[in-house]
């Protein structure tokens, strides 16, 4: 089982410290580089990666240790982050990065995570067998079988079809390490496949990226073995032979080979909530009920490529007419560690955009309410185009400022060039991190369109879009946006059916 172990000190890790650290393991292992440079590994005399060691990260943005490790980890003030990852390729590989990071904090101060983890001891790492890379999952526990050497950093079993990645910890977050396994794996044509306990939890950037690419997350399950833990369904370890490779897939059963649904995926019961009441069966029948909620608004931007653009401003407005605040920090992995900073981002942007690559950051609200966003910046025929999303998290008894959708539709079609805005509630986390069983599909609320779009679409025809109630005019009486009202998230197949049939509506116009 990979055990990942976190440093949080004070002070910044430097040359001589990280040596102390990789000392741990004796005199007997190896120290390479991987990842350009960006992660130190200790391996084995026949190569086999025992522990790797992440660039150290200064989180700046206030509630970021304690979002995504929990409240005994929490830390007031800026602190360096700096994650030790032991691979299964050892029974020892858990103590030598304890070991690491209890170094790490006993030169710096600070603590680790988890904290009985650390120690400062020598760890004796016995010689490795040779075998294949790829691992024996079949039949147990992915981490029974070792996995023989995967040689690929932050990977613990890699095959022809898959890469493996094992995490035992409450929050799988989009840390460096991931988005890079997630890149080399889409590059390789491998699909990436995420195995956690049943408790572990998605964060909203960490479930966005797997949905872009080639992933998937598996979760154990006593009952079962192994179920997907974004759509339930029961998955299996399938040895494909030396030219497929092993990966988990859909495990099939009756006359019509039908996925199952593993019945761990059934929502728990929550007291005050009407997704206590939701099944398997019933997704969509679902209503919001009083417990907790999420706000979702999946909006689109196109700018002129002008040399004064500045990004981000469509999500500053947004979190700003939402919650009274800017976004606290930025950053293009998690944890967020920069402060909020519409001109580092833009310069980001522009950076990668000369390299002919698109950019994916992904930001955080203040610590008094939950708010994440991912952005996705790219260039287009039309422009530089912004993909956001923007999900704040509501507790039982709090009402999401629906009111406020309207004059913040107004705002970003008439000074950010706004193209299109969907907003939705859903019955959920008010954390915003994802579990591994079922939660009801979001409810649309409202949808907006941008004044190029209803120029384009033709405004007689834009106003003749069949929804609830009349569309509200947004801006110029000339060149106006649309705000259409789809419901008030009460009701789940109303609001379905209104977004729909205005979509028809849009699109064969």
């Amino acid at each position: 089982m990979t055990q990942d172990v976190i440093a949080l000190t004070p002070r910044m890790p430097d040359v001589k410290t990280l040596l102390a650290g990789l000392y741990a393991g004796g005199p007997d292992l190896r120290v390479d580089r991987a990842a350009g440079g960006s992660v130190v590994q200790l391996c084995a005399d026949d190569g086999q990666v025992l522990v790797s060691l992440e660039a150290p990260r200064y989180v700046q943005v206030p509630g970021e240790t304690g979002r995504l490790l929990g409240v005994e980890a929490s830390a007031d003030g800026p602190v360096w982050w700096t994650e030790v990852r032991a691979l299964s390729t050892s029974g020892e590989a858990g103590r030598l990065a304890g070991s690491v990071a209890g170094r790490l904090t006993a030169v710096l101060g600070g603590t680790t995570w988890p904290r009985d983890a650390a120690h400062t001891g020598v760890v004796a790492v016995p010689a490795q067998p040779s075998g294949p890379a790829e691992s024996s999952v079949a039949g147990g526990s992915a981490d029974e079988g070792g996995v023989g050497g995967s040689g690929a950093a932050g990977v613990d079993v890699l095959t022809a079809r898959a890469a493996v990645v094992i995490q035992d910890r409450p929050v799988v977050a989009a840390a460096t390490w991931l988005t890079e396994v997630l890149g080399a794996a889409a590059r390789a044509e491998r699909e990436v496949q995420i195995l956690t306990p049943p408790g572990t939890r998605l964060t909203l950037a960490a479930r966005t990226l797997l949905a872009r690419l080639p992933a998937r997350w598996v979760v154990r399950d006593e009952e079962c073995g192994y179920y997907d833990g974004l759509s339930g369904t029961v998955l299996s370890w399938r040895d494909g032979g030396e030219d497929q490779g092993g990966h988990f897939r859909p495990a099939t059963s009756g006359p019509d080979d039908r996925p199952r649904i593993a019945r761990a995926f059934a929502a728990p019961v929550r007291a005050g909530s009407a997704a206590a009441d939701a099944s398997v069966d019933e997704g969509d029948g679902a209503g919001l009920g009083g417990g907790e909620q999420q706000l979702l608004l999946s909006l689109r931007t196109v700018h002129p490529a002008t040399g004064e653009l500045l990004l981000g401003g469509a999500l500053e407005t947004a979190w700003q007419v939402l919650t009274g605040a800017p976004p606290a920090g930025w950053s293009t992995a998690e944890p967020v560690n920069l402060p909020w900073s519409r001109r580092q981002l833009t310069e980001l942007a522009r950076g990668r955009a000369r390299e002919g690559l698109p950019s994916w950051i992904t930001a955080v609200g203040h610590r008094d309410r939950p708010a994440l966003a991912t952005v996705r910046v790219g260039h287009s025929p039309l422009g530089v185009e912004e993909h956001i999303t923007l999900a704040l998290g509501y507790s039982a008894g709090e009402a999401p400022p629906v009111d406020s959708l309207r004059e913040l539709a107004k705002a970003l079609a008439t000074r950010h060039h706004l193209a299109t805005m969907l907003v939705q509630l859903r019955a959920a986390r008010a954390d915003l991190t994802t579990p591994a069983h079922f939660e009801p599909a979001p409810v649309p609320v409202s949808f907006t369109l941008g004044a190029d779009a209803v120029h384009e679409l033709g405004i007689d025809r834009a106003l003749r879009a069949p929804a609830p109630a009349h569309p509200t005019r947004l801006g110029p009486s000339v060149r106006p946006a649309l705000h259409y009202v789809l419901g008030g998230g009460g009701d789940p197949a109303a609001g379905g059916e209104a977004l729909q049939r205005l979509y028809r509506h849009l699109r064969t116009g």
